[in-house]
């Protein structure tokens, strides 16, 4: 007779849960919202018949239960990810799959994509751009380019470039805009999906933070970008990704630029940091990015 396993994906959301004894903070290490990681928690203690945390007034804290059941839930999620990477390893075709955001894919990777070919021929590159970004425990995504601080656990992650974010339009609006003490004089356009834009620069220049419902919204930076370049509005641009149009002079600068709180970092599983495919990516990628390479490891 099979064994009876508990719901698989719970398993996850336990462990990541445990570990940084929040249901916030594991929804952002997993890309999901602390409502699903709550839900699948409530789901695993359902099916194991008792309570894995207990809800205090200074935060979340294991139950006795829950002290238990982690070294073995954390064993038995070790041994598949070791598991996985020898089978990977061993019927590797030279693939190596990355996903990025779309538009640090399309206007800073994808142009620079041509020399590590030259480089390394055999390596064959698949590019994920999808809004949903992948974690690296999911099959088939071999390194990461994220947008953050580089505080994530359990992952080796070198930082790649650093953001500047600097409001740009296009030229025919600049004699408009450009003495405009109050910003919300302006056609402002703002990004959706950004975790930082108009409030955060407003806030490092000592502005009062723009009304987000005003202007034109897109949900992508390109989108945004190519808005400002038709003359729509003034727009956060986000410096190296927008390089090639203040250098083309389609897009101009307009007011201070501000250094981001985040960057853009490499990130990859500590379990497969020696694999060549990963090492020959990781030492080219840092050899092209114009800022010191700094790696950490979490």
């Amino acid at each position: 007779m099979r064994p009876r396993l508990p719901p698989l994906n719970s398993l996850r959301l336990f462990e990541s849960s445990a570990r940084l004894l929040s249901f916030k903070n594991a929804a952002e290490e997993l890309l999901l919202t602390p409502s699903a990681v709550s839900h699948g928690i409530q789901s695993l203690e359902e099916w194991l018949g008792a309570p894995l945390f207990l809800r205090t007034t200074k935060g979340l804290v294991l139950s006795e239960a829950g002290k238990t059941y982690i070294p073995f839930v954390r064993q038995a999620l070790d041994l598949l990810a070791s598991g996985s990477a020898k089978i990977v390893n061993k019927h590797s075709l030279g693939q190596l799959s990355i996903s990025a955001a779309p538009t640090f894919g399309a206007r800073w990777l994808l142009p620079r994509l041509h020399k590590f070919r030259e480089l390394h021929p055999n390596i064959h590159i698949v590019i994920d751009t999808s809004h949903e970004r992948a974690e690296l425990s999911d099959t088939g995504v071999d390194l990461a380019i994220r947008m953050g601080r580089g505080n994530w656990q359990g992952v080796i992650a070198d930082k790649l470039v650093a953001e500047e974010m600097v409001p740009v339009c296009a030229p025919s609006i600049y004699d408009r805009v450009r003495d405009l003490a109050d910003i919300e004089q302006a056609p402002l356009i703002h990004v959706t999906s950004a975790s930082e834009d108009w409030a955060v620069w407003a806030t490092e220049t000592g502005r009062a933070a723009p009304d987000p419902a005003k202007g034109f919204r897109f949900d992508t930076i390109h989108m945004a970008f190519q808005a400002a370049c038709q003359g729509l509005g003034v727009a956060i641009g986000r410096k190296p990704l927008v390089n090639a149009e203040l250098s083309s002079g389609s897009l101009v600068e307009v007011w201070e630029t501000v250094f981001s709180n985040t960057s853009y970092w490499l990130v990859g599983a500590e379990s497969r940091a020696d694999d060549p495919q990963i090492v020959a990516f990781r030492s080219w990628i840092l050899e092209e990015v114009t800022v010191p390479a700094l790696t950490q490891h979490y």
